[in-house]
């Protein structure tokens, strides 16, 4: 069993070497070049050399080295300080009511596991990545960079960012939109146990702002199927009163109204350009980070389920 105290718990291996041969790639246009996969409309470079990487179709050969050329008789492409690679910020959701689990891992756990194997991904194929830890403000926040030391500093802030108060998602959103200025990938990872309205709102302003947005969904299986019986005392979070009562005379109605939810919440995000992936905690996050990257991969397996 993985040592809670071990901030390196995230990056569980088994995940790791399932999904390590995948790679994560924009939706949308962002400012960088990578291996020819993340293409710019910027272009221009600073003096300061870094290295060369192999020339992949598509690259603008104005950048080609022909010194290296001569000697080697292949391609490569100057690389400098000033490109930058694909960006993304991580923003996870650290208030109380993650804390939520009955199984092996609760959803702090399974977010903070799903946001270290999108994390090495990204750094894995030279992307920079950074995260941003949120309950009702900000709690810690992480630049972008692509390093693999990079890496357990991601994992670190999420193991001292426990889950404690409620969320207030405008508010945060609307703080990641400004600080965010080239375009790039905005992952929100969270339970959404909040009003729709202000969370699409907060969503519509990271969209303005041209990121490439996806929303992970996470509820933990109790939450989406209800399956208590007898009388049973409920104990609130985020501020929110204890109830005691029989959940079978809650049953129907909370399953409806989950429904409801879930359904506006995907209709939301598809009307905005956002990709929306539900998650359960009893889900093997392999298979479903699997699916999802192969989505975002294929167009057309996308539309196929959508």
């Amino acid at each position: 069993m993985a040592n809670k105290e071990d901030p390196r718990r995230f990056l569980d291996p088994r995940t790791i070497s399932k999904i390590a041969h995948l790679e994560l790639q924009a939706a949308q246009v962002v400012e960088g070049f990578i291996n020819g996969m993340h293409r710019s409309k910027f272009f221009g470079h600073s003096v300061d050399f870094v290295q060369h990487r192999e020339y992949v179709r598509g690259d603008d050969i104005r950048h080609l080295d022909w010194k290296v050329w001569s000697k080697t008789d292949r391609f490569y492409i100057k690389q400098f300080e000033a490109e930058t690679n694909l960006r993304c910020q991580l923003v996870l959701d650290v208030s109380e009511s993650m804390h939520y689990g009955a199984g092996n891992l609760n959803k702090y756990e399974y977010a903070c596991t799903a946001a270290a194997c999108i994390a090495y991904l990204l750094i894995r194929q030279q992307d920079s990545v950074g995260i941003t830890t949120f309950d009702s403000e900000v709690r810690a926040v992480v630049p972008p960079r692509a390093s693999q030391k990079h890496l357990e500093a991601i994992c670190q802030t999420m193991h001292v960012s426990k889950p404690r108060d409620k969320t207030d998602m405008l508010k945060i959103l609307n703080r990641v939109a400004e600080a965010t200025h080239q375009r790039g990938i905005v992952a929100v990872i969270s339970d959404c146990l909040t009003d729709r309205e202000p969370l699409l709102k907060g969503l519509d302003m990271l969209r303005l702002r041209k990121q490439d947005v996806m929303l992970f969904h996470l509820l933990d299986d109790d939450e989406l199927n209800f399956p208590f019986n007898g009388m049973t005392r409920f104990e609130g979070m985020e501020e929110l009163p204890n109830l005691f009562c029989d959940p079978k005379a809650l049953r129907e109605g909370y399953l409806e109204e989950l429904n409801i939810y879930l359904t506006e919440m995907r209709q939301g995000c598809t009307k905005r350009g956002i990709d929306y992936t539900l998650l359960k905690t009893s889900d093997p996050l392999d298979a479903v980070l699997a699916k999802f990257l192969h989505q975002r991969l294929d167009p057309r397996a996308k539309a196929r389920t959508s």
